[in-house]
């Protein structure tokens, strides 16, 4: 009996050391909500998928697009804050009012607005003699010596107003093939070509220029590769209606595209 009672006080002691060690574990050391927040323009907020949330807000905010995805891949405490039409201006003068030193990860696409692209690309849709050779020119142009300094703005910006937050920038695809599927457009091949050639460069600068800063760049032309406009099956809308719908990532640009290289990098 003496060693039953021994026995029994020695088990009762380990019940209690486990206890007590489960209330006191601190609660850093248990599962944490992912405190995201997603910043950018209509590439980030989902046009192009034709299914808004309807918050007043004229953003085009989509549960098809990549962060509504992630953010419920991760369950986190989630904040839309990207917005259709937004350039690097108002992703620092607008979007940042969610993030602080809580924040855990932040993801943005910004650039292409502040290169006027649409308007580059509606001027390449017009029939000859019109040409889009200079716009294209001018862009670039753009890219390479005035947008650098407008990404470091927006990214100086997030560092300091999350600073303990990952911080994944993701850029934009190539939108063509080389096709002339759409006898409206009439874009041709060698337009098609340079735009392509544009959107490169577009993307090596963001790429570049986040790694400065070394935050995560997932570059996602590979992944939509043989998903161009013309192609059998498009990732990307081609001329759409409403207009705004044109020449984005349809719901399949979002998931295939986008989320899926958010999730085989994170």
């Amino acid at each position: 009996m003496t060693y039953l009672r021994r026995i029994s006080t020695k088990v009762a002691a380990v019940i209690a050391a486990t206890l007590t060690a489960l209330v006191l574990t601190p609660a850093s050391a248990q599962a944490q909500t992912v405190e995201y927040v997603a910043l950018g323009d209509s590439y980030a907020s989902g046009v192009g998928t034709r299914s808004y949330i309807d918050d007043g807000s004229g953003c085009s905010r989509s549960a098809y697009a990549y962060p509504s995805l992630l953010a419920d891949d991760l369950g986190a405490d989630f904040t839309f804050a990207a917005c259709q039409g937004a350039n690097t201006t108002d992703v620092v003068g607008e979007q940042l009012g969610a993030l602080s030193s809580g924040t855990d990860l932040v993801t943005v696409t910004v650039g292409g607005n502040d290169t006027g692209w649409a308007a580059i690309i509606q001027q390449c849709a017009y029939p000859y003699p019109w040409t889009c050779d200079a716009e294209i020119d001018e862009a670039e142009r753009f890219i390479q010596e005035d947008l650098p300094g407008r990404l470091r703005a927006v990214y100086d910006a997030v560092a300091d107003a999350a600073p303990n937050a990952e911080v994944v920038v993701l850029g934009y695809p190539r939108l063509f093939n080389g096709e002339e599927c759409n006898a409206i457009t009439r874009i041709s091949s060698d337009e098609q070509a340079q735009l392509n050639a544009g959107s490169d460069l577009l993307a090596e600068t963001i790429g570049s220029v986040a790694g400065d800063y070394g935050f995560r760049y997932i570059d996602v032309r590979d992944r939509f590769e043989g998903h161009a406009i013309c192609d059998d099956a498009e990732w990307l809308n081609g001329l759409s209606w409403p207009i705004a719908e044109s020449y984005h990532p349809n719901r399949e640009g979002q998931d295939g595209g986008y989320f899926a290289a958010l999730s085989a990098d994170l």
